[in-house]
């Protein structure tokens, strides 16, 4: 038996392993005729057993695909604003991934947990014909994410079930998620009756710092707002409770709502802006997230006794 198959790390990940750990100076490679690979660097030797290039996966073909071309600045800021959301649930497929929607020339990226939702827009010009949703799996949105950079272009072309990247001299292929994603629109709440102004980084400091004192097993802390004051608590039976106070702009009606802590960090720490706007209905409705760019979250409120 050739001896790769019973190596339980895949062959690739050791041969980056051996790379990585080499020192810094010049890397021999050589590969003879039954395929055993010989590295060399220094007083360092590696020999490591391959397989026949035929064996190899062929690279998929793309009939008459369509494509398009954007900054991968912008498509590098959207992932970054909507990944943290994708769902890690197996059993809801459709939702371990990102939709990206190219409709009416705009490009929207969606992610959704089914507890929150990310959405993120950029103009984009393209043609009528060249409409379509498919749903990027979460695996090919990490990959995609390690090759952007904020310089030069990215093309995206799709045909059929498969999608490519091309960007800085590589080419990502991947297969799309099967079936249809949610109508994501329905779960964006109506217009909010309260609209708050906060700091983004003080707002996420307070809330990493009261989040300490909750638990998993409740993983809520409370958002009260009064005139010119935000209070931000958490109280865990048996250990403890913590509270930070934030003077705010505000001059609404005085409300309080819960969040999981996790969920309500996540944009903060993903979002370049300075502020950020908290739109809230009712202590029972989603309450969302905004910027001065198209973007939203929505994060579901949690039931927690008073």
């Amino acid at each position: 038996m050739n001896p790769v198959f019973n190596s339980r790390r895949p062959i690739s990940r050791l041969v980056v392993s051996i790379i990585r750990e080499l020192p810094t100076s010049e890397i021999t490679i050589e590969v003879d005729s039954k395929n055993i690979a010989s590295i060399r660097c220094g007083s360092s030797f590696f020999k490591i057993y391959g397989l026949p290039r035929e064996e190899f996966p062929a690279f998929p073909v793309f009939t008459e695909p369509k494509s398009l071309t954007l900054k991968q600045s912008e498509l590098k800021d959207g992932l970054r604003k909507t990944s943290y959301a994708i769902s890690n649930d197996e059993a809801r497929y459709v939702l371990n991934g990102i939709l990206f929607s190219l409709q009416e020339n705009k490009l929207t990226l969606v992610a959704t947990d089914g507890r929150r939702l990310a959405l993120f827009e950029t103009e984009l010009e393209f043609p009528k014909s060249h409409e379509r949703d498919f749903i990027l799996p979460t695996k090919a949105v990490t990959e995609l994410q390690r090759l952007l950079t904020d310089d030069s272009s990215i093309v995206i072309s799709t045909s059929n079930n498969l999608v490519s990247f091309e960007l800085n001299g590589c080419q990502l292929v991947s297969k799309i998620v099967e079936g249809s994603y949610p109508n994501y629109r329905q779960v964006i709440p109506g217009e909010a009756t309260e609209r708050v102004t906060l700091e983004r980084e003080s707002l996420y400091n307070c809330v990493r710092r009261v989040a300490l004192l909750s638990n998993d097993k409740t993983s809520s802390l409370r958002l009260t707002l009064s005139k010119n004051n935000l209070d931000i608590t958490a109280n865990t039976p048996e250990v403890g409770e913590a509270k930070e106070s934030m003077s705010i702009p505000y001059h609404g009606k005085d409300m309080s709502i819960a969040f999981n802590p996790e969920f309500l960090m996540d944009p903060l720490r993903n979002l370049p802006n300075d502020e950020i706007y908290l739109e809230l209905i009712d202590e029972m409705s989603p309450g969302v997230i905004k910027i001065q760019s198209p973007f939203l979250y929505v994060i579901m409120p949690m039931r927690v006794s008073t």
